[in-house]
């Protein structure tokens, strides 16, 4: 049996409308009489008087919604000018001379004024919802990328686990010590591969979900650029990185634990998959609005086809094949999304050797201060 869906929350939902639009247009509508009362006892003037009355009428459709409460106000007020401030007083009067077309005037300039201001509304509203309906479709977009990156960046690892693990069980007597430890070491790199990418998974459910967006804070530039530096030597003790600390003290509103983790996900990216023979640098840029944060190798580089889309949780090669060990997608996917909900960019682009990637963060004014001359810090030769 089909059951019966209750008329009760349509009805009560148009009634407070009408409530609202109602004391809302009466409000404003007295308060306005009671201006022009006043200013009529000190000067008359009937076309100040109507310039009164037209400035409720800019005001009714703000606060009411719907076009009915503009027009309905706009007739009133045609009425109190006529019957309170034009001669002859307490009284509804037309027929005098001229009165007929002055006051069709006023009512047509009332009317297209509170018109035009419930369509602006209106359209304010319209343009609201789309840009609500836009980030939601991003939202969806992003995490159907996720899940694409996760297809491959999560089985991967696993397959290896899952091989290796078996392989040992099964032929732990015929296999030396030495291919014994090399194979616990890869089920090690691998299971610690898949905690990285678990925490890269709940810190985007963590910013997705809270609608507050990103706790920020005050936070040194500096200190975060080594706490990610020591984040990445921990997980991968042999990475080469050459640092270039800022030579000013620079103070940005963030919420640094994420910040760390985007650093640490492009410099492990560009350590298992440019290929190159020299260090990863890592330095920062610093501008009037925005201060950049840039992540380099002097690798193979990046696809040209490949530079638009590297974020949106795809391969580096964008044929759906990546490293064999570890995909690159996810963790790119999941710094676009931290950086965003900082309201900053990222970008990509290949440069004379290899490839770099920056994500800039916007800055705000402070106070010059002096802090001392940062060296040059190269960690791993």
């Amino acid at each position: 049996m089909q059951k019966k869906v209750p008329q009760s929350s349509y009805s009560q939902s148009w009634w407070e409308v009408t409530w609202k639009n109602t004391l809302v247009t009466a409000a404003i509508l007295a308060v306005v009489t009671l201006v022009a009362w006043v200013y009529n006892r000190i000067s008359e003037g009937t076309v100040n008087i109507v310039m009164f009355y037209t400035v409720a009428l800019i005001f009714i459709p703000r606060f009411t919604q719907g076009y009915v409460p503009g027009i309905v106000a706009a007739m009133i007020s045609v009425g109190c000018v006529n019957y309170l401030f034009t001669y002859p007083y307490s009284r509804l009067d037309f027929t005098r001379q001229g009165y007929p077309v002055t006051f069709f005037c006023m009512l047509l300039i009332a009317v297209m004024v509170s018109a035009v201001t419930s369509y602006t509304k209106e359209q304010s509203r319209i343009l609201a919802e789309q840009e609500k309906r836009l980030r939601e479709a991003e939202k969806e977009k992003i995490r159907a990328n996720l899940l694409r990156a996760i297809s491959h960046d999560l089985r991967t690892p696993l397959t290896g686990i899952i091989g290796a693990s078996s392989s040992y069980l099964e032929n732990g007597e015929l296999l030396s010590e030495e291919e014994k430890r090399k194979m616990v070491r890869h089920i090690g790199e691998d299971a610690n591969w898949l905690l990285h990418m678990v925490e890269n998974l709940l810190t985007v459910t963590r910013i997705q979900n809270d609608s507050a967006g990103v706790t920020k804070n005050m936070e040194a530039v500096e200190e975060v650029l080594l706490g990610a530096v020591g984040r990445i030597r921990k997980r991968i003790p042999d990475i080469r990185i050459d640092v270039r600390l800022p030579e000013e003290f620079v103070m940005l509103p963030m919420d640094a634990m994420l910040i760390e983790q985007v650093l640490v996900n492009l410099m492990e990216n560009a350590w298992f998959h440019a290929n190159s023979t020299k260090p990863i640098l890592l330095y920062t840029q610093i501008g009037e609005k925005e201060v950049a944060f840039c992540v380099r190798d002097y690798g193979t580089g990046i696809a040209p086809n490949h530079l638009e889309t590297i974020f949106d949780g795809e391969d580096r090669n964008g044929g759906g094949e990546s490293d064999s060990h570890r995909g690159m997608g996810l963790g790119l996917s999941i710094c676009k999304t931290i950086v965003m909900a900082h309201g900053g960019r990222i970008l990509a682009h290949n440069c004379e050797q290899g490839a770099e990637i920056c994500f800039y963060l916007p800055c705000q004014e402070q106070p010059a201060s002096e802090a001392p001359e940062r060296k040059r810090e190269t960690a791993g030769d």
